[in-house]
C-alpha cells in the first residue's frame, strides 16, 4: 500500500510541475525572456515523470494496478491537468487495499 500512496504523491506532484511547466515557465521563457524556469522546473519534471513511470511499472509489476489502470496513468501523464483526473481512481485503489488489511 505504501508503493500506491508513493504513486498517487508522486503523480500529483509530477501534474503540478507539468502545468507550472507549460503555463509559467513556458510563457515567462517566450514572452518574458526568462529562459531559467525552464531549466529549472524542465529538470523537476522530468525527474518525477520518470519516478512516475518507476512507479508505474513497480504497481503493476506487484499486481496493484492492473494494466489499464497503468495504461491510463501514464497516458494521462501527458495531458495537462491529466494527472489529477486519475487521482481519484488511485485513491479508491488506495482504500480498497486499506480495507483488506
Amino acid at each position: 500500500m505504501k508503493n500506491m500512496l508513493l504513486l498517487r504523491y508522486v503523480a500529483l506532484l509530477e501534474g503540478v510541475s507539468w502545468v507550472l511547466l507549460l503555463f509559467v515557465a513556458m510563457p515567462l521563457k517566450y514572452i518574458g525572456g526568462e529562459p531559467i524556469y525552464v531549466k529549472v522546473v524542465g529538470m523537476g519534471h522530468g525527474l518525477l515523470f520518470m519516478a512516475l513511470i518507476g512507479l508505474i511499472a513497480s504497481n503493476l509489476l506487484e499486481e496493484r494496478l492492473s494494466r489499464k489502470e497503468a495504461l491510463r496513468i501514464f497516458i494521462a501523464s501527458f495531458l495537462p491537468f491529466g494527472t489529477f483526473f486519475t487521482d481519484a481512481s488511485l485513491r479508491t485503489e488506495i482504500a480498497t487495499l486499506r480495507q483488506r488489511a
